[in-house]
């Protein structure tokens, strides 16, 4: 409606009945609270909040293949390290490395590494956490060796 989705992370919460959303937008500010507004109209939607007015964390998750040069190995490598970047494997052609942050960071690493060859990237979308306390939503505690199903039982008897 009017709006381009940037990134859209969906994952399962503590509560196995619920998944939560990260939905990225570039709008100015009066056509964000008019997305939040649209989404907390959906039936399926428990709570839309907006991340950007507070302090919050926000990451990325990169996966990057790069195939180089047996001369350019131990650069990459080193390049990864400053960005603290894992190796996930290594071929004789290469390296597929692993690598989280903001989006200009992983964006910067993504132009190093293209200097050393062939890349391939794919991205896992923003995920956000509100660190604001007002807006803090904890999960009570498990106890140990019990089961998911018997946590959210115990959570409900509550």
């Amino acid at each position: 409606r009017g709006y381009n989705i940037e990134s859209l992370t969906v994952a399962r919460t503590l509560d196995p009945t619920l998944s939560r959303m990260t939905i990225t937008v570039d709008v100015e500010a009066n056509i964000r609270t008019q997305v939040i507004k649209q989404m907390n109209k959906l039936i399926n939607v428990l709570q839309a909040t907006d991340v950007t007015e507070g302090p919050a964390v926000n990451r990325e998750l990169v996966l990057l293949r790069v195939r180089t040069t047996q001369q350019n190995r131990t650069s990459v490598l080193k390049e990864a390290e400053i960005f603290q970047a894992r190796v996930v494997d290594s071929t004789t052609e290469g390296f597929a490395l692993e690598v989280t942050g903001d989006p200009e960071k992983l964006d910067e690493f993504i132009d190093v590494m293209r200097s050393y060859g062939d890349i391939e990237v794919t991205r896992s979308g923003i995920v956000s956490m509100s660190l604001d306390n007002r807006k803090l939503r904890l999960s009570p505690p498990i106890p140990r060796g019990a089961a998911p199903e018997e946590a959210l039982e115990l959570q409900q008897a509550e």
